[in-house]
């Protein structure tokens, strides 16, 4: 095909005529190297398709060939392109961004509610969380503008279902594979237990088969030796609605994903929880191996850390709530309830950046080591059988009657009184500038619970964690130990090996024995005689 372009070439040379062969040969190279020189993106140059062109025109032979040139071209074009830089085809992308942009297109689909809008519409639980954001970036902390975004319209999806009274973004936990979205929520109608609530309330309750089991075996003529070992009894949960379970969390994986709810905590969760170290892998039915086995998977374990997080970090300046004058204060564990204060209008940034951290206060119930809130006696739920009732009940009984109550600090304690860490303090509360102190925010931070921040300004407070879930400790985590094997018997002379005694020891030890056998038999026949002349 070079040679039909060379020829044509030729021909226009021989029309012109008149000019010189050298200038003709240099414009028809400077010509030649100018098509040769505009290459597209995929490599090919303008000499090459009109190559194409003409030989598509000579190969078919239109009868309009001018008019058809244009769309030939294009054809050609579509020809040669490579599929993976086709922009004119619609394929299925395969990367994560645009899955995940995939995934977050209902967020941003808009609906119209011209007609529909009106006072109760408006009054919703979904809470300012732009506002929120633009505090915490002031002091350097937060997830970006459009992350917030975004997990504000998936909120707004949560509260969209309805039964939704309060509701507030908790904070993000990270993840090996995938992170974790935590909402808060406080639910105005009440629900039913979960399916897994009421699993884990079957799991708690006495083996019914064993105890027939054990039945069975008392009947039999030669029965097998009985343990006297009795379990401890199984601390009960807190219900919905109070203690550790007041509110209700919802995560999800990323801002779009579907929100599933976590189930209730257990005591024994949270206190397993405090024993081991997990980090998060973003699959909730992942299954934890550690020593001590966690009864549970990982959304169970995640529950108890949210709950542990939330007691040791809740924080509000001081004053904000009180408690109700016709509460009154109970024995144990204190006030329980508090409400919002009136007459609260903000607390000065002097006194939330003070040294002695008596502008905080805790507003979140302290988890007891039992892993409850309020403490559960367990001498008051054992058995009571007074005509079956053996020594063993009894000091049962005893023993459960000296148990001291767990007590820990009531509601709205000043965080001042929280124990430092080695001589560091369990806060640190700085202003977010000192450039302009008079527009800056109160900012604190937790020492103990590293990730979890604390804000105020004016009437605005809110609180937020960021982190990986794990408590800061002094030393390198070591897990605990194995319990030692128990003794199946004592040592002692009596079970201790020997050698055999030699022929010549035995013959001395039977005439040792002998000898003193004879012996004893002249001292009873001595006193036998010496009783005849007492009685003559």
């Amino acid at each position: 095909m070079s040679t039909t372009i060379n020829t044509f070439f030729e021909d226009q040379q021989q029309s012109v005529g008149t000019p010189d062969i050298n200038d003709l040969e240099k414009h028809y190279v400077d010509a030649k190297a100018y098509i040769l020189s505009t290459t597209t993106k995929d490599g090919i140059n303008l000499y090459d398709h009109l190559a194409h062109c003409i030989s598509r025109l000579l190969a078919d032979q239109p009868q309009e060939g001018a008019d058809m040139f244009e769309e030939i071209s294009k054809n050609i074009k579509g020809e040669s392109t490579r599929p993976q830089q086709d922009t004119l085809r619609d394929r299925p992308a395969q990367d994560t961004e645009h899955i995940l942009a995939e995934e977050q297109k209902p967020l941003f689909q808009k609906t119209d509610h011209t007609e529909e809008l009106d006072d109760e519409a408006l009054q919703s639980p979904l809470p300012y969380i732009l506002e929120q954001a633009y505090y915490f970036e002031q002091s350097g902390i937060g997830l970006g503008k459009d992350e917030s975004y975004r997990i504000w319209l998936s909120l707004k999806q949560l509260v969209d279902k309805g039964h939704i009274e309060k509701i507030r973004f908790w904070g993000k936990l990270f993840g090996t594979q995938k992170n974790y979205y935590v909402a808060e929520v406080e639910q105005s109608v009440e629900e039913g237990g979960d399916d897994e609530d009421r699993n884990n309330d079957e799991t708690n309750k006495p083996d019914e088969t064993k105890e027939n089991n054990e039945e069975d075996i008392e009947g039999e003529e030669d029965p097998l030796p009985k343990s006297t070992f009795k379990s401890p009894p199984v601390v009960p949960k807190e219900e919905r609605g109070t203690g550790v379970n007041k509110s209700t969390y919802y995560v999800c994986n990323h801002p779009g994903a579907p929100w599933i709810k976590l189930p209730t905590v257990t005591p024994a969760q949270i206190t397993q929880a405090r024993l081991i170290k997990h980090f998060f892998t973003g699959d909730l039915n992942k299954e934890i191996i550690s020593y001590p086995a966690y009864p549970g998977t990982e959304k169970n374990y995640l529950r108890a850390q949210i709950a542990r997080i939330s007691a040791a970090t809740h924080i509000s300046p001081a004053g904000k709530f009180r408690f109700s004058e016709e509460e009154e204060e109970e024995e144990e564990g204190g006030r329980e309830n508090y409400q919002d204060n009136e007459d609260f209008k903000g607390a000065a940034l002097i006194e939330l950046v003070d040294e002695e951290l008596n502008g905080w206060v805790h507003h979140a119930q302290y988890v007891l080591p039992q892993g409850r809130t309020k403490w559960w006696n367990p001498s008051e739920n054992i058995e009571k059988d007074e005509e079956d009732e053996d020594e063993d009940e009894e000091e049962m009984k005893a023993e459960a009657e000296e148990i001291e109550p767990e007590q820990g600090p009531p509601l709205l304690t000043p965080i001042g009184a929280d124990a430092e860490i080695e001589s560091t303090k369990a806060w640190t509360a700085k202003i977010s500038s000192n450039l302009i102190p008079q527009y800056a925010c109160a900012i604190i931070r937790s020492n103990l619970w590293p990730g979890a921040y604390a804000f105020a300004r004016g009437m605005a407070w809110e609180n937020i964690y960021i982190g990986f879930g794990h408590k800061y400790v002094t030393t390198d985590y070591g897990p605990e130990l194995p319990p030692l094997p128990a003794n199946e018997y004592n040592d002692g002379p009596e079970i201790a090996e020997a050698d055999d005694p030699l022929p010549e020891d035995e013959a001395k030890a039977k005439a040792a024995e002998e000898q003193a056998a004879g012996e004893e038999e002249e001292e009873e026949e001595e006193e036998e005689n010496e009783e005849e002349e007492d009685d003559n």
